[in-house]
């Protein structure tokens, strides 16, 4: 005797589309989208700026190293170093060195950021 086949039934995809709908849900509503850090840039305009009768500070950055007016200085320690001292509106000028990349230039505007009376510029190549 043979047996009979069974016949296939046809798989449902409404249920399977309503649980990733559901998950898919879950997830976006669960999930945190935060800012992990920001580095406030504003391009050059006229505008009323503070004027400052100090002459301007240079920091050269190096990949290795960091020059205020030609002495070195520690990025850790920027906040005791002549800097800090600055008159309000004071310009510094910042050189980067060849092969400084772009997170040896962030975390020094993010140490920069303690700094509010300085108006700091990057200079281009």
């Amino acid at each position: 005797m043979a047996k009979a086949r069974r016949r296939r039934r046809k798989l449902s995809m409404t249920s399977l589309i309503d649980v990733i709908f559901l998950l898919l849900l879950f997830f976006m509503l669960t999930s945190t989208f935060s800012k992990f850090a920001e580095v406030e840039l504003s391009a050059a305009g006229s505008g009323a700026q503070v004027q400052s009768d100090a002459p301007p500070l240079f920091l050269q950055l190096g990949t290795d190293q960091l020059r205020l007016n030609g002495q070195a200085v520690d990025l850790a320690n920027l906040a005791a170093s002549p800097l800090a001292d600055a008159e309000e509106g004071t310009v510094l000028l910042i050189s980067l060195e060849a092969q400084v990349d772009a997170q040896r230039l962030t975390d020094l505007l993010v140490a920069l950021r303690g700094l509010p009376r300085l108006r700091v510029t990057v200079l281009g190549a």
